[in-house]
């Protein structure tokens, strides 16, 4: 369906409902647009790609390895793409880095639909992907306060959150499975090639000048300075820390057992796959309807770290589910609150953080969080060979649980709750 969003520019377009609001912004309608197809696409190879892993090499490991090379090189490049987001123009790391990974997955899609690919050429490719999505994150999140009035931080932070999960975990999956029951797994990726392709132009849309203009530094003094701030503010380094172990206990077990349990646990389809995502697209949308409406909370640290606790807990669902629906509730609860707590932790980086560190405190965001991901994949294969797939379920899910909690009280860690940092208005458009 096509909507025309004409009336959003005059004032009280969006007056009514909260989470439209940043839409009045043409730049960032350009960039929702584009963010949105691309997800789909995302979507589409979640599916395709945790199906063919499995059709290469039917272990719990496959996914593992697959997600180790695909971390691996977003990890390394991840410094680089935050210094890089912060001294030259974001439309263009965008329109390159989208361009990067629809040639990678085009070249999936030729060769699944040839039938020469195997697990080595996959891994090596997923590789090639990981270091695009390490240049697109930080540009990405550091662009969105440059486009949107500051007033409307926190919506278009549910908006993302809102359409995310509708592209990524309900749309995306649903039409993955149906394509590659229907056509196969390349169609799947060819698909998902083309989403990145209308990514790229979108961007080339927007008229604003995105670059920081930031005194001439090296490359490593720009990096000590978005440490020592990460370094400065408990708020910043308490939660990257507390996810660094939260993620290590849960993410790779949910990540790769997940698709195991509804192929070879459940005896599930492609499409059974692509419900259960759905039902996770259907809890975070919910979430950010909420969000988007309400705003911001006071106390929102709190409330983050509470929403992050219980979804982690439902992360045990998953090793209990006796059924397909069950999986869907469990997937539903913890995308549910796993997006109300990152809408939250969205808007409070982009209020207390400096427009000219927002680049690098993202790709540092993103490196401390996951840096132990490789490791939380590497070890998931073989704890599942031993104490199976559900008890690895379980485990992880009381002990990211646990790990999360802990962190809301580490001293001064609330100490921002309530402190509104005014943000400089939106730049005005380059000639």
């Amino acid at each position: 369906m096509q909507h025309n969003f004409e009336g959003l520019d005059r004032p009280g377009g969006t007056s009514r409902i909260g989470l439209l609001r940043p839409l009045r912004a043409r730049d960032f309608r350009f960039l929702w647009a584009g963010m949105t197809t691309s997800l789909v696409g995302d979507g589409i190879f979640l599916v395709a790609i945790a199906w063919i892993a499995f059709s290469l090499w039917n272990t719990p490991a496959a996914l593992s390895i697959v997600g180790i090379a695909m971390t691996m090189p977003t990890i390394a490049c991840l410094l680089v793409g935050g210094v890089i987001s912060d001294r030259f123009d974001r439309r263009r790391v965008l329109f390159c880095a989208d361009l990067g990974r629809g040639v990678v997955v085009g070249v999936l899609a030729l060769l699944a639909t040839t039938h020469v690919l195997d697990f080595a050429m996959l891994t090596v490719l997923v590789a090639a992907y990981g270091v695009g999505a390490a240049f697109f994150t930080p540009a990405f999140e550091s662009i969105v306060p440059t486009i949107v009035d500051p007033e409307d931080l926190a919506q278009a932070n549910a908006l993302d959150q809102f359409v995310r999960p509708i592209a990524l975990r309900l749309i995306g999956p649903a039409l993955g499975g149906w394509l590659i029951a229907l056509v196969g797994v390349g169609a799947a990726f060819a698909i998902d090639a083309v989403s990145f392709a209308v990514s790229a132009v979108t961007v080339l849309f927007l008229r604003r000048s995105l670059a920081v203009t930031a005194p001439p530094s090296s490359a490593m003094a720009a990096l000590g300075d978005g440490w020592r701030f990460v370094r400065g503010h408990v708020w910043l380094w308490g939660t990257l820390l507390s996810a660094a172990v939260a993620y290590l206990a849960f993410l790779g077990p949910t990540e790769t057992l997940v698709p195991y349990m509804v192929k070879n646990v459940l005896h599930g389809s492609p499409s059974d796959l692509g419900l259960v995502f759905a039902a996770g697209g259907i809890g975070a949308v919910g979430a950010a309807v909420v969000v988007g409406q309400r705003g911001q909370p006071r106390r929102d640290i709190t409330w983050m770290y509470l929403c992050w606790t219980v979804a982690t807990l439902a992360v045990v669902g998953y090793g209990l589910a006796q059924t397909i629906p069950q999986l869907m509730l469990a997937c539903l609860l913890f995308n549910a609150l796993e997006a109300a707590g990152t809408i939250m932790w969205s808007t409070i980086k982009q209020r207390h953080v400096p427009a000219g560190l927002l680049g690098r405190i993202s790709s540092l965001d993103w490196l401390l969080s996951i840096s132990l991901l490789p490791l939380s994949f590497a070890i998931t294969g073989p704890v599942a060979d031993v104490i199976g797939v559900r008890a690895t379920l379980v485990g992880a899910g009381l002990i990211g649980a646990a790990a999360t909690f802990v962190a809301l009280f580490i001293p001064g860690m609330r100490d921002v709750e309530g402190v509104y940092r005014p943000l400089p208005a939106a730049p005005a458009p380059s000639s």
